[in-house]
């Protein structure tokens, strides 16, 4: 009678097989783990940008044409003004503050920090002092609020004046004592860090200022008129 049975080859055919098997379900695996947890991060990323450039907007929104009058003879003038890269004005919504604290001078800065990506981060303070806006950012006041990113850029609208021959447009530059008000909208582009040397898309935020058009608010102390919105 004759026995069956493996051979030595066989055995090994058979093992060397398995180990193939089982070396592609572990990759496959961990593939899926990979891209799974790279999923998780990219979400989170998008939802702290999310949440972030909700503030933003908000403050933005908030924005008030604060008249400041400064100690050197040069006139009263609005206080705001932003570049690409930097934004600053007064606002009546706090970011920092959990109880509504009056009027708040936010100022927002880009700073890059080589392969690393770059930081959004945000002073504020109240508006009490008529010289905050010559003055320096306290270093102790400043938050970070996106970090890991290329790129903040700002973009202010200019609305159509036909007295002055302007046409409506986005620009990189808004200076108040100039312009003589607010812009009437704000948008900021934010683009995220390379992933796997791969470019983002660009994630776009607007803010309507919808008191640009209104009268100043003045740092001396008044009376309100009536039908207005703003104490002179």
């Amino acid at each position: 009678m004759t026995r069956k049975g493996f051979t030595l080859v066989e055995v090994v055919i058979t093992l060397t097989i398995l180990g193939f098997i089982c070396l592609i379900i572990f990759g496959a695996f961990r593939l899926g783990l990979s891209a799974w947890e790279r999923g998780e991060s990219v979400k989170d990323e998008y939802q702290e940008v999310r949440i972030v450039s909700q503030l933003i907007t908000q403050q933005v929104k908030s924005a008030v044409p604060y008249k400041i009058t400064p100690q050197e003879a040069e006139g009263d003038y609005l206080a705001f003004e932003g570049n690409a890269r930097s934004l600053r004005f007064v606002s009546a919504l706090s970011v920092r503050g959990k109880q509504p604290e009056g009027l708040v001078y936010a100022r927002y800065e880009f700073k890059e920090e080589g392969s690393e990506g770059g930081r959004l981060i945000l002073y504020e303070e109240k508006a009490l002092n008529k010289d905050f806006f010559a003055e320096e950012p306290k270093e102790d006041l400043a938050v970070s609020l996106l970090e890991g990113v290329s790129s903040v850029r700002f973009e202010y609208f200019r609305e159509e004046d036909p007295l002055s021959n302007q046409l409506e447009e986005w620009v990189e530059e808004w200076t108040a004592k100039d312009e003589k008000r607010l812009p009437k909208a704000l948008k900021m582009t934010i683009i995220r860090k390379k992933q796997q040397g791969k470019e983002e898309p660009p994630i776009t935020v607007f803010a309507p200022l919808p008191a640009n058009r209104f009268e100043e608010v003045r740092t001396r102390p008044g009376r309100r008129v009536p039908g207005r919105s703003v104490i002179r």
